[in-house]
């Protein structure tokens, strides 16, 4: 976590992947590069390097009717950490068309009943989050309008809107594989050659300028609702 002054507005980063070499962690370091080069404090939130348990137990929703049930001492730190964040910056690759399951764990133990749902004014009310989702299809695939539209139900509406968040952005990052690979019309999946050399740098700058794009178009919107 770096240290700013008090006064400086905090970005939750979360990052969802097994590697830390992974092009989506390294999209999430660059995003919070980003963040802090605008000001903000970075709260750096990488699951399964801290260990996440992505199951619900009974512990996190002891009285599923009671929205004052005392949650778990793991939900409860990451509830904090939700709550200190004005922004939350969600990096995770797409898993069928979805987050991958320690992200959706991370939604469904810690977004509990009665903490970012179920109260007539939300605690998470006003924040703004932005999904980075990295895809490996490519971008001309007739696929990804279709995996845009289900990300974004399921993302922005069904989660963020319904938790009281006021924004919520899905920047779907294509071309994320060395591999390009599609599927046709039979269903068989089509894996081209591995992109190599200048070809490769070119792939992999397009994306890091776009993944800046969504960051900095994301910052521009923040300070202005701020």
């Amino acid at each position: 976590m770096t240290q700013h002054d008090s006064h400086a507005r905090t970005a939750l980063v979360v990052v969802a992947h097994h590697r830390t070499d992974s092009l989506t962690a390294h999209t999430a370091r660059r995003a919070a590069a980003r963040l802090e080069a605008a000001g903000y404090r970075i709260d750096l939130l990488d699951l399964h390097a801290e260990g996440f348990d992505p199951r619900m137990n009974s512990s996190d929703q002891p009285d599923w009717g009671n929205r004052e049930k005392p949650y778990s001492d793991e939900a409860h730190a990451h509830m904090r950490r939700i709550l200190d964040a004005d922004v939350v910056v969600a990096v995770f690759p797409v898993y069928w068309q979805s987050v991958p399951a320690i992200l959706k764990g991370w939604i469904d133990r810690v977004w509990n009943y009665g903490f970012a749902y179920g109260r007539s004014k939300p605690r998470l009310a006003g924040k703004r989050i932005l999904w980075l989702a990295l895809a490996g299809a490519t971008g001309d695939d007739p696929v990804v309008e279709g995996m845009q539209t289900v990300l974004e139900t399921n993302l922005s509406e069904g989660i963020a809107y319904y938790c009281g968040f006021s924004h919520s952005t899905v920047g779907l990052l294509t071309d994320a594989e060395e591999r390009p690979q599609r599927v046709d019309a039979e269903g068989n999946l089509l894996v081209g050659k591995a992109v190599t050399g200048a070809e490769r740098e070119a792939q992999y700058a397009d994306l890091d300028r776009r993944a800046r794009e969504f960051v900095e178009s994301f910052v521009a919107e923040e300070l202005v609702a701020a």
